[in-house]
């Protein structure tokens, strides 16, 4: 006999298993020391950055537009696998249980990040506000009300299969849970906040009442489940192989010019692979690009000359770090064993094509701080970077890849 709660028991507790697992491998590797350091800098500046602010300051605003953005999105962990949706379709109307529970689950996860989040905005709102920190948990519990109504809402809404649909709702609940959040810090009348969730009320039963006939549309959960978990599993690459990891390629053709200027040459066989892999797969380039940018705001802002120093090369170490998996990417497959290369050509590729990603990367930090005005240490943060870059690749790196 089918018993959806011990299914659910067992997805559940396979799932805790896996993630644990992994990431007792996240959380004893260098990169956590570098990213506790860079969370201590950016405490302090966060905190000089609020004692600056006027009285005047818009915090309710930036709070609302910031968790909006939070409470809309609000994807429910439903568990599902590849072969549900041939075992488990005839037994759909007898799943509620398990999906509800998936549901609690993913509102107490969610839930606890909504309240990190708020917890960091809180002293910029504190500051500017008289009543302080008074109010924390009755804003806590308000917004986990509407990140229920969002989980809700989100589960509902994905009954459907047009895009059109998942436009307009994103765009309908962001508006509802920013406007709410506003009045919320604003401290509106009650009357007010109750009218507003009675519009979402409305807008959940809407929706519940086209949806009540439909069927579960099972690809479309069980591909954003994949994608979900395929995130986490890119992040724990970093740290130890795998398996479960799938590739994401894409052609990217207007890239190709960076290509093109590799010679056609033995020597240069692992250059145009490791190029290729960089550029094509989206860990790799979309990784280099995120942290290229976020580094660069950071620098930008910081206005302490050895604090960007240390800012530009601690994110030229955690990029480096991450790349590090490009030298593996190939591992597995063993056509790439066939090549008549010389193994010392492939260390030497990857070192260059690792030296150069780091080096632009510098640049663009060292730019940044130029636009600046602030020259002096526009040229040390160029200097030291490119200096870290040469250790990071042809010493600390070359040890990485034997062990």
């Amino acid at each position: 006999m089918f018993d959806d709660t011990k299914l659910w028991k067992d997805r559940f507790s396979r799932r805790l298993k896996d993630l644990s697992s992994y990431l007792r491998y996240i959380f004893n590797g260098h990169l956590v020391i570098v990213l506790v350091f860079l969370l201590g800098a950016a405490a302090f500046y966060y905190q000089k950055w609020i004692a600056a602010l006027s009285n005047d300051f818009p915090a309710a605003l930036i709070m609302a537009v910031l968790i909006g953005g939070f409470l809309t999105y609000s994807p429910v962990y439903n568990f599902l696998l590849e072969a549900d949706k041939v075992f488990l379709l005839a037994l759909e109307s007898r799943l509620r249980n398990y999906f509800f529970r998936s549901g609690v689950v993913s509102l107490i996860f969610q839930g606890y990040i909504l309240l990190m989040v708020l917890a960091v905005l809180m002293p910029m709102y504190a500051h500017v506000n008289s009543s302080g920190f008074h109010l924390f948990f009755f804003f806590f519990i308000a917004l986990l009300v509407i990140k229920a109504w969002n989980l809700a809402a989100s589960w509902k809404i994905h009954y459907f299969i047009q895009p059109s649909v998942y436009r307009s709702d994103i765009l309908v609940r962001y508006f509802c849970n920013a406007v709410f959040s506003y009045l919320l810090f604003k401290q509106a009348n009650f009357f007010i906040l109750l009218g507003i969730l009675l519009i979402m009320g409305l807008y959940f039963w809407s929706f519940n009442a086209r949806t009540r006939d439909m069927g579960l549309k099972w690809d479309l959960h069980i591909e954003q489940e994949e994608k979900r978990m395929a995130a986490f599993y890119r992040l724990a690459n970093l740290f130890t192989d795998v398996p479960k990891l799938k590739d994401t390629v894409k052609r990217r053709k207007w890239l190709d010019f960076i290509i093109q200027r590799i010679p056609f040459s033995q020597e240069k066989t692992y250059l145009y692979l490791f190029s290729r892999s960089f550029l094509r797969s989206s860990d790799y380039l979309g990784l280099f690009i995120r942290l290229t940018i976020i580094g660069a705001l950071a620098i930008y802002f910081l206005s302490f000359g050895l604090g960007q120093i240390l800012m530009a090369v601690l994110f030229i170490y955690i990029t480096g770090f991450q790349l590090l998996p490009l030298w593996n990417h190939h591992q597995n497959k063993l056509w790439v064993d066939l090549y008549p290369v010389a193994p010392n050509y492939k260390t030497k590729a990857f070192q260059f094509l690792l030296m150069l990603i780091l080096a632009i990367q510098a640049v663009v930090f060292a730019i940044f701080i130029f636009l600046k005005g602030e020259m002096a240490i526009g040229l040390s943060v160029l200097a030291a970077g490119i200096a870290f870059c040469y250790l990071f690749v042809y010493f600390y790196s070359k040890k990485r890849i034997k062990s």
